[in-house]
């Protein structure tokens, strides 16, 4: 029994699978979490001989060297099937804005249906004049703003920032706005207008004009490209890597522009465009203090621990240790171990008293409580620098916006780095527990789906990713193990014994499952929002990996801690009702009673309920690739 516990440990890491060779159930495992199982007596109902299916062998008895002629002589090398991959990011290119039908209306009837009497000389308010130099005007749009530009203005509708020979107090307002783009986590470059600069001679009333057309249509395409980034976001997250899966969002921009030329106060129109949704303010108003206090001199507190601190053990670093906590522990903590603080302010032993302050700040941020200070609680006291945090919140702000601006009032929420879900209904958090998400080499992707089904008792269906890359050493060596395993083979839907299978064939139309049982991979229940990665949250048979502070260890999917009670909370019903659900052992999927939304999300800085901002390790570095995402769309903008 020893012995199936610590192989069981390692098959933890490897669950759920990403990647496939052809549709799979949702569901995934290793071949590890076979060794698990000690059914190692063959299904008598697996003994039947089979009809001959493509890419099977009739079972007979045969000599070795028989059995040696189902494989090809010369085997080739084992396939592989690879995950998804970061890609180099390719912003949107830009092109020059035909102005061709922006000209005078006397020549193409393009700006004005308005009659003028002959020889009369257009009024200055009216624009028709300096409308004629619109077609020396010079600018860089993507091509979808450039066409909602040449549609606007090609097609006669009134100046936005111009009256006259005066740039506009409206006009002012809007680059106030752009200018302050950082405040909502967006670069003040990819929005920057210059006022339009007087001409050399004063009397050169045709250069004046040139030099405010240019502006106009300048301001008029920043401010395009500044409602659309506020909207959906600057970058195209799938872009990014094949592990983003978004259906990016559409900005009505000809709408916009008619907004815009109507707005009484253009300042409060732009800035309604971020998104308002609660976590999105809770991020604005954290990065706006940050900014505020990086102008702050306190020394940071450094700790060079190596190894680990038990309780009863001794270090030069407890004293850092301490003031970390008195810096960075919440009031409520600092207030319930305050003698401690005061008193152990040199002690090099780690004391009872200093053991309780650390377990209660451990507590606080998440960790492990058992008082053993390793490198994951030094990360927490230390904390991120000002400048790390700034950069997470702008991060984090962007991909807000890949997300509904309203989450719902009732929804799922996984946080990968943060290692948790949470479930909110009638828009509270209800209920939170820890998870285990993918490794490093089996990411889990970052997408928004709806909870559907709750499986009760479920087979664990074994995709093609899993079978390629850690079955088929294996089985070709032993083609009948999965048989003595206790798992379940069939080729095109066709029950057959592994035994029978030619696993030097294509495995296309291979299917394996594990029946519902105690050793099953995927425990008691498994929660489905049905996703072309096959992702879903699941039960575990073991629990130990629960314990760990750093847990990017599945093969993908999401386990929970307590899946009993996820289950309960989306099915609307009772933690006792799901386990008589479950005491049947019977395999059952139950429908939700109404579908709702499930975030599978990817955030280094969000807000907990109580709305204060918590920071977390980049476990796949994915932040990074955004960064570059924001410096090439940058580059790519202000190129002109």
């Amino acid at each position: 029994m020893t012995k199936y516990r610590s192989v069981g440990a390692l098959a933890l890491g490897l669950m759920c699978s990403v990647a496939f060779l052809s549709a799979q159930p949702a569901s995934a495992g290793t071949l590890f979490d076979f060794l698990r199982s000690n059914k190692l007596a063959q299904s008598p109902g697996r003994q039947a001989e089979q009809q001959a299916l493509p890419g099977v062998t009739m079972p007979m008895s045969a000599s070795p060297s028989q059995e040696a002629m189902v494989a090809p002589a010369e085997p080739k090398p084992l396939p592989k099937v690879t995950g998804p991959r970061y890609y180099t990011y390719k912003a949107d290119g830009l092109r020059l804005v035909s102005t061709a039908r922006f000209a005078d209306p006397v020549v193409t009837g393009a700006v004005s249906s308005e009659p003028t009497e002959v020889g009369m000389a257009p009024s200055p308010e009216s624009g028709i004049g300096q409308r004629r130099t619109m077609t020396d005007a010079k600018v860089l749009a993507a091509d979808d703003i450039a066409k909602v530009l040449e549609s606007y203005y090609g097609g006669g509708a009134p100046l936005l920032w111009v009256t006259g020979e005066q740039v506009t107090d409206k006009a002012r307002a809007a680059i106030d706005v752009l200018n302050a783009a950082a405040e909502v986590g967006l670069d003040p470059r990819d929005y920057a207008v210059a006022l339009p600069t007087e001409p050399t001679d004063p009397a050169d009333a045709e250069g004046r004009a040139r030099g405010l057309m240019q502006f106009e249509l300048n301001l008029s395409a920043k401010m395009l490209a500044y409602v659309q980034d506020n909207v959906r976001g600057r970058v195209d997250p799938n872009r990014i890597s094949g592990y983003h899966d978004f259906k990016r969002k559409t900005v009505n921009l000809s709408g916009v522009m008619k907004v815009a030329s109507g707005s009484p106060d253009i300042a409060a129109y732009l800035s309604s465009r971020a998104p308002s949704g609660p976590q999105f303010v809770a991020l604005k108003a954290e990065l706006a203090k940050l900014r505020a206090e990086q102008g702050d001199t306190a020394q940071p507190i450094t700790i060079t621990l190596t190894g680990t601190l038990k309780p009863g053990g001794a270090s030069d670093q407890l004293p850092n240790i301490v003031a970390a906590i008195a810096r960075s522990g919440s009031a409520d903590l600092k207030a319930a171990h305050a003698a401690t603080l005061a008193t152990a302010t040199a002690s090099q032993d780690y004391t009872p008293e200093i053991v309780d302050l650390v377990e209660a700040f451990q507590k606080e941020r998440g960790l492990k409580p058992d008082g053993v200070i390793g490198q994951a609680t030094v990360r927490a006291l230390i904390g991120h620098s000002d400048g790390a945090k700034v950069e997470k919140l702008v991060v984090a702000m962007e991909q807000a916006r890949w997300l509904p601006n309203d989450l719902g009032s009732r929804y799922v929420f996984i946080n990968q780095p943060a290692f948790m879900v949470y479930y909110h209904d009638n828009n509270q958090e209800a209920l939170s527990m820890r998870t285990v998400v993918g490794s490093k080499t089996n990411q889990t992707y970052f997408f928004e789906d709806e909870i559907q089904t709750v499986e009760f008792n479920p087979f664990w269906g074994v995709p093609q990713s899993i079978i390629i890359n850690e079955m088929l050493p294996k089985l070709r060596s032993d083609p009948g193990y999965l048989d003595r395993m206790g798992y379940e083979v069939a080729v095109n839907g066709q029950a057959v014994s592994s035994s029978s299978v030619n696993w030097y064939g294509s495995t296309n139309a291979i299917s394996v499952r594990q029946p519902p049982s105690g050793d099953n991979a995927l425990g008691e229940l498994k929660i489905l929002f049905p996703n072309s990665h096959a992702i879903y949250m699941h039960d575990t048979p073991s629990k130990s990996f629960f314990k760990k502070d750093m847990r990017a260890l599945s093969h993908g999917c999401v386990r929970l801690a307590d899946p009993r009670a996820m289950a309960a909370a989306v099915l609307g019903t009772t933690v006792d009702d799901v386990a008589k659900q479950i005491a049947t052992g019977k395999n059952r999927a139950v429908a939700v009673p109404q579908k709702f939304p499930v975030y599978i999300a990817y955030f280094t800085a969000w807000p907990n309920k109580n709305n204060k901002v918590e920071y977390f390790d980049d476990v796949y570095g994915r932040d990074a690739y955004v960064m570059k995402a924001f410096e090439t769309t940058t580059k790519a903008r202000t190129q002109g």
